[in-house]
């Protein structure tokens, strides 16, 4: 994929844990993959109806590791069980989109959501908000203050450093 990813308007709980859902699985793996693999993962997950997600026993997270359609990671599977029982209760508090809209800047809401939520990174929270269309920080400047740009230095080195030595 070339450029940033395509934005949409979700318009119900299930469209925000289905757009949440894929930064989740994307952590630590190319999202070639994860785009593959989607249509499995949508089927496996009830077409990311949050209810029923949330909902979702251990014996079910379990089933769906070993489905060979979906990445079988079982914690990034629990954790979308998880993140679908947090926007269920944000939902029933006052609304998931008021959640997003009551913080006063997008570092506040960053905070929060890093602590509600499972596997889900700054990276993976930048992607999430920017695809629902929830205002975000200039990416170039977002992505410099983390040290996410190769002329940013140490923090780029330091993780190509680190992927060199598991190799």
């Amino acid at each position: 994929m070339e450029g940033p990813p395509p934005q949409f308007t979700a318009k119900t709980i299930d469209d925000y844990l289905e757009h949440m859902s894929k930064p989740v699985f994307q952590a630590g793996i190319s999202w070639r993959v994860v785009d593959a693999k989607w249509p499995g993962i949508r089927e496996a997950f009830k077409g990311f109806k949050a209810e029923r997600v949330a909902r979702m026993s251990d014996k079910e997270v379990d089933t769906i590791a070993k489905d060979e359609r979906v990445i079988r990671s079982r914690p990034k599977i629990a954790a979308v069980v998880h993140n679908a029982g947090v926007i269920v209760a944000l939902e029933r508090e006052g609304g998931f989109k008021k959640y997003l809209r009551s913080f006063d800047d997008y570092a506040a809401l960053e905070k929060d959501m890093r602590k509600r939520f499972k596997f889900l990174g700054e990276s993976g929270i930048y992607h999430f908000l920017w695809t629902v269309k929830h205002p975000v920080p200039e990416w170039r400047e977002w992505a410099k203050a983390r040290g996410l740009l190769p002329e940013t230095g140490k923090r780029m080195e330091k993780e190509f450093a680190g992927r060199k030595k598991r190799a």
